[in-house]
């Protein structure tokens, strides 16, 4: 049975546990309006781009010698997966659901005989897959100092995933990250950005367009092989602007569950000191009155 000083240590121990727990929601509070913000911005421009591409796309359907970035390379043996994680911990399932994701897309794939390499945006994802995956990993890109995300971060990971598809690294690159719902939700997505993906059920040209004809200058395919590499980046951008307001939301509800954690560890060992306290209290009364009457 722990003595009375124990139990004191304990409970200030888990009352200043529930300090720490009760500003670091605040704080992830704080940092989810700005980051849902970023987010909710960034999903028109995306969701325009990739109708802008499904609408070229459709009007060069049917043509040979599409660009790389939408034709892909003919071939499905070698598959880059980009897993977008956070940079820190304490944010309950919202890295581990991510990784999930595409871990168990990684045995699928090895299940069928392709082959699987990981590209880790966020050390929280990499710390994960390296138990399993360490050979596989290509490259681990660290976010730490970034401060704000921005194109131009997305534009430097983009880069380096067109720089391994162009020397022939792999045939298709799927993007892992957490979309943002609410702050209690947060939905892992899987996203395939090379080659890009048309929509098998796509409207024509005229149709996307409302009914009018457009004539490209330069040509489709030429507009194309501007956009796509762009679209990649757009993606990119869209899928850290995601991950942070998801990391924000899980780290203040994961936070908040830990402060109410504590309040109850806090209200239990109280009861159980002043028990305690008490039957000491008890047993002295006891000992004294049966000393006097022994007397």
């Amino acid at each position: 049975m722990p003595s009375l000083k124990e139990l004191r240590n304990r409970i200030a121990s888990v009352k200043s546990t529930q300090k720490i727990t009760k500003a670091m929601q605040m704080v992830a509070a704080a940092k989810l309006r700005r980051a849902q913000s970023a987010a909710e911005a960034a999903r028109p421009y995306a969701s325009r781009m990739e109708t802008v591409l499904t609408n070229l796309a459709t009007a060069l359907q049917g043509r040979e010698g599409g660009p790389p970035l939408m034709a892909g390379t003919g071939r499905d043996t070698v598959h880059l997966l980009v897993v977008c994680t956070a940079e820190r911990g304490l944010c309950g399932a919202f890295n581990s659901s991510i990784v999930r994701l595409a871990r168990e897309h990684a045995y699928r794939l090895i299940s069928d005989g392709k082959q699987v390499k990981f590209l880790c945006v966020g050390k929280k994802g990499f710390d994960q897959l390296k138990r399993q995956f360490a050979s596989q990993i290509i490259e681990l890109i660290e976010l730490r100092g970034v401060r704000q995300l921005g194109f131009t971060d997305a534009e430097a990971i983009a880069e380096k995933i067109l720089g391994l598809f162009a020397t022939g690294a792999f045939d298709v690159a799927t993007l892992y990250f957490s979309r943002f719902r609410s702050v209690i939700s947060q939905i892992p997505t899987a996203l395939q950005i090379i080659p890009a993906v048309i929509p098998k059920e796509a409207p024509s040209a005229e149709a996307a367009l409302g009914g009018a004809v457009y004539e490209y200058e330069p040509d489709e395919g030429e507009i194309l092989t501007e956009l796509l590499p762009r679209n990649i980046a757009t993606q990119l951008l869209r899928a850290l602007l995601e991950n942070a307001a998801s990391e924000q939301g899980s780290r203040m509800s994961a936070m908040d569950n830990a402060t109410r954690n504590a309040g109850d560890m806090i209200d239990r060992l109280t009861l159980r000191y002043n028990r305690t306290r008490q039957a000491m209290i008890t047993k002295e009364l006891i000992e004294i009155i049966s000393g006097a009457e022994a007397l």
